[in-house]
């Protein structure tokens, strides 16, 4: 997988999901949960409900069927081509991409948290996973 996500401040929170046996997980993958059998997995779309930030790596059919990931700490998350200014709410925008958040990415779940830093685009910006003032 490409653009993981880059830590830069170590999270304090951190969560148990269940993922499906049969997948790879690089560590950094941003996960999104599937309401319909919530598990986790990477994140694909536009979005997707955010499901922390892959802590650990897993293997394909390793056996395991949980994976430990992180729900704050600062990361360096790639961007789309779209601008995000620092200060902007930041969400899932496809498979380990983000966006700039916009009305509405709040009641879907798909906000990461804040940019704290600003970019014209599809490079890494620094986001504040879990920050919401």
């Amino acid at each position: 997988m490409a653009n993981e996500a880059i830590c830069y401040e170590t999270p304090t929170i951190f969560s148990r999901v269940t993922v499906d046996n049969t997948i790879a997980v690089p560590i950094g993958t941003i996960m999104e949960f599937d309401t319909g059998t919530n598990l986790a997995s990477a994140s694909d779309a536009d979005n997707d409900l955010f499901g922390g930030i892959a802590w650990e790596e897993k293997t394909a059919s390793d056996g395991l069927t949980e994976l430990t990931v992180a729900l704050n700490g600062q990361w360096g998350l790639k961007a789309t081509a779209a601008a995000i200014t620092a200060g902007q709410m930041v969400n899932l925008a496809g498979v380990n991409v983000v966006n700039a958040g916009v009305n509405g990415d709040l009641e879907v779940g798909s906000l990461i948290g804040k940019a704290i830093q600003t970019t014209a685009g599809s490079e890494y910006i620094r986001v504040r996973v879990g920050s919401f003032v």
